[in-house]
């Protein structure tokens, strides 16, 4: 169907591939932390959720249940249009990434060649990070629209540490593009399907960039922290009185 020279197929197989990787996206994030959850609650000889559902699994329901009725609370002395802004901003453009990713083989319906992919650009790479290097800006704006000044170096300390984080991992995926001779994601894929995945030819770049993707999405932040914590305690127990 045709009109004024627009698929109208084409936009709304997009709009569905867009409703399917948010939803896909959202209960990836809402089991992801009830797993990690439940990993935390078994090494710290706990429990861990299991009030809500069978073994807790129904927990992330819960809780986001409850985050939308809970009370929106925002400082006096803030900005409000800046305060709701920063977290608005990180959300989006973490979304933003999954348009170039290519989610699978082209799928064939009633005829017509569907591509798992919302949007097949030729600087996918570039894009990507692009996107993210914007979230910065969403823990800056969070950090200052409070109006306090621990909240501001705090952000400050945030946005660095996610900027010095992408140095390293977008200096371990150049092995990958001088291997691949393209920043299109499809390319990419479709070189590894060909010749086999990349981290069999760039074992050190793999090391190096899951060693920076997981502080920059603070699963080892928290723990680095618990850890120092944990050995100032030992460390002050241990001197005699």
């Amino acid at each position: 169907m045709h009109l004024l020279a627009i698929d109208w197929f084409f936009i709304l197989e997009k709009l569905i591939l867009i409703a399917l990787v948010v939803t896909l996206s959202m209960i990836v994030a809402m089991y992801a932390t009830y797993g990690e959850r439940k990993v935390a609650a078994f090494m710290q000889d706990r429990i861990g959720p299991n009030r809500a559902g069978p073994f807790g699994l129904l927990q992330p329901l819960a809780d986001g249940g409850k985050l939308f009725f809970k009370e929106e609370i925002i400082p006096l002395a803030s900005s409000k249009f800046l305060f709701v802004l920063g977290p608005v901003l990180a959300m989006v453009t973490a979304l933003l990434t999954s348009a170039v990713i290519p989610w699978g083989s082209p799928a064939v319906i009633a005829g017509r060649t569907v591509p798992l992919q919302i949007a097949d650009i030729n600087i996918g790479i570039l894009y990507v990070f692009g996107v993210v290097s914007l979230g910065v800006y969403g823990i800056m704006i969070g950090g200052w629209a409070s109006n306090n000044k621990f909240s501001l170096l705090a952000g400050i300390r945030g946005a660095s540490q996610m900027i010095s984080y992408e140095l390293a991992m977008g200096l371990s995926l150049i092995a990958v593009l001088m291997l691949t001779g393209s920043l299109q994601m499809s390319t990419i894929v479709q070189n590894q399907l060909d010749n086999g995945w990349n981290i069999i030819y760039q074992p050190l770049g793999f090391i190096i960039f899951l060693s920076a993707l997981w502080p920059s999405v603070t699963v080892l932040r928290l723990t680095y922290r618990r850890l120092k914590m944990s050995l100032t305690l030992v460390i002050i127990r241990s001197i005699p009185v």
